[in-house]
């Protein structure tokens, strides 16, 4: 068998390829990846089979380049990770086996802005403002939401916490939008102090058929970051909260509904709670976030349960749509380590270590 794989330099395709590494059914797959390789690191890591160099989606060749390449290598299937790329392969017909949303929840989706829209009048989304740089910067302007307020980037398709920033006053949000001379348009949103959650949905033809909860607790490299938010987790568990999912599930229900799809593929909403708990959605991704391969260590295997329903293999689906996970779970990220998932966290002591044949806390007598 022969998957491809885009985005393949990129942090959440690699996640995505080494689930699939793990899984049974498909482990002795070749995997092929394509990026535009401006992580070189991606493309010399060696977790790919091969690794095509492609041009962006906004490319007028990216089309004929990617068919060549579908041409030669007769793929069984393609997993499309880049939203941008996700919503291109939603709105054009490929011949080749892909699970994706349909192309009018995509459009919502991957837009920040209309997300907000959609979701404001059930309660869903935190109070939120869309506000370009010159209206920011000008001598007369005020915060519509006061102090502290968090501002990021609107652009669609953003990620890795891009632009974010939690703003005490108007000084620091005018500096903030100095700094950022790429940004053009913020998006200024109710700041909300609670947890930060990703909630994994996959659907095929209508039907929910998977779905886990992650708690995001900190970020590799955050003193890099004013924020403290660099987009890649280094410390988080797997959950399970009825009402962190169900939040997550009717908010789709209500893009679907907006956008008169029935929903098919994976998609994973971000939720950060207030100060009383209540989790908001921040953004839809309609792609595989660098949490998949954790929940493949934890034996929930999305992208391989992805990849059965886009060959049309449902019915090899395991029959729980969550798995319950141990309390004390813990997801350990580092720069230059692989992604652990520890099943029972241990506080060790002064005095105290862990074996690396049994990782059981040993007691110095």
């Amino acid at each position: 068998m022969r998957v491809i794989i885009t985005g393949a330099c990129a942090v959440s395709a690699r996640s995505v390829c080494r689930s699939l590494r793990k899984s049974d059914k498909f482990k002795d797959a070749e995997f092929i990846g394509w990026d535009m390789v401006n992580s070189l690191y991606g493309l010399y890591e060696g977790l790919f089979d091969k690794i095509y160099k492609v041009p962006p989606v906004s490319s007028p060749s990216y089309k004929s380049v990617i068919n060549r390449i579908l041409d030669v290598e007769k793929p069984d299937a393609v997993i499309v990770v880049p939203e941008v790329e996700v919503l291109y392969w939603a709105s054009n017909s490929f011949n080749v086996a892909c699970l994706l949303p349909p192309r009018d929840f995509c459009r919502v989706a991957i837009s920040k802005k209309l997300v907000f829209e959609a979701l404001m009048p059930y309660n869903l989304v935190p109070k939120s403002y869309e506000v370009n740089k010159n209206t920011l910067l000008s001598s007369d302007f005020e915060s519509p939401l006061g102090y502290p307020v968090w501002v990021r980037d609107s652009s669609a398709g953003t990620a890795s916490g891009k632009g974010s920033f939690k703003a005490n006053n108007i000084e620091e949000l005018c500096s903030w939008v100095k700094i950022n001379t790429g940004i053009e348009e913020f998006q200024l949103s109710q700041y909300l102090p609670g947890g930060n959650f990703g909630v994994f949905m996959l659907f095929c033809k209508g039907r929910l058929k998977k779905i886990a909860i992650a708690e995001r607790q900190e970020y590799i490299m955050s003193k890099v970051a004013i924020s403290g938010i660099t987009g890649n987790t280094s410390k988080g568990r797997l959950i399970n909260n009825g009402f962190i999912k169900e939040t997550a599930l009717k908010a789709i229900g209500i893009i679907c509904e907006k956008t008169k799809t029935r929903m098919n593929g994976l998609v994973v909403c971000d939720l950060k709670a207030d100060e009383f708990g209540k989790p908001y959605i921040t953004e839809i991704n309609i792609r595989h976030v660098a949490f998949s391969s954790s929940f493949a260590n934890a034996g929930f295997n999305i992208a391989e349960y992805q990849l059965l329903c886009a060959l049309g293999r449902e019915s090899e689906l395991t029959p729980e749509i969550e798995r319950e996970y141990p309390i004390n779970n813990q997801i350990l990220r580092d720069v230059d380590g692989l992604p652990i998932y520890v099943s029972n966290i241990i506080d060790i002591h002064d005095g105290e270590y862990v074996s690396k044949d049994s990782l059981d806390l040993i007691r110095v007598k």
